[in-house]
C-alpha cells in the first residue's frame, strides 16, 4: 500500500509519504523512497507502476526548471508525464503465462510547491487528467488515499490552512502514523517535505524526530483537555 499526502498551511505546504512498496505479484513488501525533489521549490510523490515512476523521476530531474517556471504548472507536468504513460500502456503485456496478476502500467503522480505567495497541489491521474487541490487544502494518492482522506477529515476542525508549517508537518506525520497502525502495508520510515517562499526543505531523521515530539505533545494536550472536560 502506498500513501502520499499533502496539506496547505498558512505559510506554505507540507507533503509526506510512507516508504512501503507492495509487490502483489511476488507477495512481498519492501521499503523505497516515494518522495522526491522537484527542483528547489517543490516536491513530488507517486503511486503505481515503479517502471513508470522511475521514468517520471528521471524526466522531472531533467526538466524541473522548465516545469516550475511554466505559466501553468499542471499542464507542464501533464506534458511530461503523458508520453511516459502512453509508452508504458503501448508496451504492456497484460497476459503473462504463469502469472495470475501482472499488475498494471498505471501510475498517479502528485506534486506540491509554493510560488508567487501561493501554495499549489497538482495530481496527474493515469488517464492524464489534471487535478488541482490547493483550494481544497488536503489531498492524498495511493492505495491508502481513502484512509488518509478520512484521517484528514478527522483533523479538519484544527483548520490546517490557518496554521503554521510546523503544525502542518505534525498533522501529516500524525496521519501517516495512524495509517501505520491500521494497515500492515503502510510503514516507516516516513518522508516529509515542508515548502514555503524560501523553497523546499526535505526533513532528515533528526527533523522528523522533532516533529514526532510535537505530535506526542499534541496528543498529551488532547488527553489533558479530555480529562479536564469529562473526568
Amino acid at each position: 500500500m502506498t500513501v502520499v499526502l499533502a496539506t496547505v498551511c498558512q505559510d506554505g505546504v507540507v507533503i509526506g509519504s510512507d516508504s512501503q512498496i507492495t509487490d502483489k505479484g511476488r507477495g512481498m513488501t519492501y521499503p523505497a523512497e516515494k518522495l522526491h525533489p522537484l527542483g528547489k521549490s517543490a516536491a513530488w510523490g507517486g503511486s503505481g507502476a515503479r517502471s513508470v515512476l522511475f521514468d517520471v523521476e528521471r524526466c522531472f530531474n531533467e526538466n524541473s526548471a522548465a516545469i516550475l517556471e511554466a505559466p501553468d504548472i499542471g499542464r507542464a507536468l501533464q506534458e511530461r508525464i503523458l508520453p511516459i504513460l502512453r509508452h508504458h500502456y503501448d508496451t504492456f503485456i497484460a497476459d503473462v503465462p504463469g502469472e495470475d496478476d501482472g499488475g498494471t502500467p498505471s501510475a498517479y503522480v502528485m506534486a506540491a510547491g509554493f510560488r508567487d505567495g501561493e501554495p499549489w497541489i497538482v495530481e496527474i491521474m493515469p488517464s492524464g487528467m489534471i487535478g488541482h487541490y490547493a483550494d481544497i487544502g488536503f489531498h492524498a494518492i495511493g492505495s491508502g488515499a481513502a484512509m488518509a482522506q478520512q484521517a484528514g477529515s478527522l483533523l479538519s476542525h484544527f483548520h490546517l490552512t490557518e496554521r503554521s508549517l510546523r503544525f502542518g508537518c505534525a498533522a501529516v506525520l500524525r496521519v501517516l502514523q495512524a495509517l501505520d497502525l491500521t494497515s500492515a502495508s503502510v510503514g516507516e520510515p516516513f518522508s516529509l517535505c515542508r515548502i514555503d517562499k524560501n523553497g523546499a526543505h526535505h526533513l532528515n531523521d533528526r527533523d522528523i524526530e522533532q516533529v514526532s515530539k510535537d505530535v506526542r505533545r499534541w496528543e498529551q494536550a488532547e488527553q489533558a483537555a479530555i480529562a479536564d472536560i469529562f473526568d
